[in-house]
């Protein structure tokens, strides 16, 4: 019985863990009655050609958790470990899912999108290239905030997050032109949750928020699934037009308002800082707060820099900043932030409190450390280098290879094309026989439009596999009657 055991790796220091999960399983399964004597540890080391410390080890572990008891010199001995194996019971959890549920699943592009497949070049993703990271100054940054916090970094944390966080982000936003004073932040899970928070406690099932129209498919969902009436503004090279945002704002009320001013997703497309001004002063004159998504920012190739609308606000408390370095650097820790006015921070740490207690704070302080340090200004030097030749040569081969109607985007991770008159999807099915894949458009697009629209994320592919799957994907146009 016991010398059917496979050990996988016999000097491991975790074998002990795989003899106690075997007997584990044994007595579950009612193969080992209660009082049956197991071999004692010299006899099971030999059974199995291991020391026989592990198998002490490991029957200590199994007293503990009750399933064995030891008598001193007889041995050791199974527990009355009551296995009582019920009638099948069954739930149908098809129905009884909620409303929520359902929609949470039907919006899930992960499940319902073309997946990737190995040996596929995947233009999809506008996550940062992790070959990028520097692995070493990151394992210091952790070393050094363990030496100096010790044991307590590993309880319980603060919802608001990690106190030196908080301070080097509100000094982060200060260094980017924005009024803190009356405000503060809030450590979240990334954009997505940040958002999430926001939407729950300002809005109700049924109230009317404005957007850009295409824009961030997480958004979309969450904003779906909060119930809200979602009305898109149409957007051009100088982001949202701000004649159609004057027109809906005459004819319908709205409770709040969403914009990704710089590398906005999927367009790519920069604000410039005269329309954010005029996009701020039209939602001040309707009283309509503005939620504001730093997508990107960070990663800005050239030209002045240009002041996120929260920075315009000057000493006004309408903006609410969500930000993330998520799209440049470790989205793996999800680590983002809500910059707001300090009574509407205050709610919202309560709502996360209730929901999660609070983001790690181990990664809160690793991340508090590696910024800190200055690995970050050296890493984002190096990191906005790279992606603008990756930019500039993509942007290049989009021209070269693939025939379109317009190709948006002034840098960042990503370029949105739309094509004449051809079908993305059907676009993409051909491209995928090819080992080609990337994001139709439609998926922005809070309307059912951008059928013959698309993104590609170029951040994790090499130029010579940019080169490949854009001629591969102009070719398809071309078969498809795109000139």
């Amino acid at each position: 019985m016991f010398s059917d055991m496979k050990i996988e790796d016999k000097n491991s220091k975790f074998a002990y863990i795989q003899i106690r999960d075997y007997i584990k399983g044994m007595i579950l399964r009612g193969l080992l009655r209660a009082d049956e004597k197991l071999p004692s540890s010299r006899e099971m080391a030999s059974m199995l050609n291991i020391s026989r410390n592990t198998v002490m080890y490991a029957y200590e572990f199994l007293q503990d958790e009750g399933f064995v008891y030891i008598k001193k010199g007889r041995g050791t001995f199974v527990s009355d470990v009551k296995v009582s194996t019920q009638e099948k019971w069954d739930i149908d959890w098809e129905n009884k899912v909620n409303a929520y549920g359902k929609l949470s699943e039907k919006l899930d592009i992960i499940k319902h999108e073309t997946k990737w497949k190995r040996g596929m070049i995947s233009f999809k993703s506008i996550a940062p290239d992790e070959n990028l990271f520097n692995i070493e100054e990151f394992k210091k940054s952790f070393l050094n905030r363990m030496s100096i916090e010790g044991k307590k970094i590993l309880n319980y944390g603060y919802a608001q997050g990690y106190k030196l966080l908080i301070e080097y982000l509100l000094k982060y936003m200060e260094n980017k032109g924005v009024d803190i004073k009356g405000k503060d932040i809030l450590i979240t899970n990334g954009f997505t949750e940040g958002f999430d928070l926001v939407l729950s406690c300002l809005t109700n099932k049924g109230d009317s928020i404005l957007c850009e129209n295409p824009t961030h498919n997480t958004a979309i969902k969450i904003m779906k699934l909060h119930g809200l009436n979602i009305k898109g503004v149409q957007i051009g090279r100088k982001g949202v037009d701000l004649n159609e945002l004057k027109e809906k704002l005459k004819k319908e009320k709205f409770k709040i308002s969403y914009f990704i001013p710089s590398y906005h997703n999927p367009t790519g497309i920069v604000m410039p800082p005269e329309n954010r001004a005029k996009l701020y002063n039209i939602l001040k004159g309707c009283n309509v707060p503005i939620i504001e998504d730093g997508f990107n920012e960070e990663l800005r190739y050239s030209g002045a820099h240009v002041l996120p609308i929260a920075a315009i606000a000057g000493k006004g408390n309408s903006v609410i900043y969500i930000g993330s370095f998520s799209k440049v650097l470790f989205p793996g820790i999800r680590i983002g932030w809500i910059l707001s006015d300090k009574v509407l921070t205050g709610y919202l740490e309560s709502i996360k409190r209730a929901r999660n207690i609070h983001t790690s704070s181990l990664d809160q302080a690793i991340f508090y450390e590696y910024l800190q340090s200055g690995d970050f200004n050296k890493y984002i030097k190096k990191a906005r280098r790279i992606y603008r030749e990756k930019y500039e040569f993509a942007l290049k081969c989009a021209k070269n290879y693939i025939p379109s109607r317009e190709i948006l985007g002034e840098g960042g991770m990503h370029i949105f094309i739309k094509l004449k008159g051809i079908n993305s999807r059907q676009l993409l099915e051909k491209c995928c026989r090819k080992n080609v894949i990337f994001t139709p458009g439609d998926i922005f697009y809070v309307d059912d439009k951008g059928q013959d629209t698309l993104r590609l994320g170029f951040s994790r592919v090499s130029k010579e596999d940019i080169k490949k799957g854009f001629s591969i994907i102009g070719e398809e146009v071309r078969n498809l009657g795109g000139i």
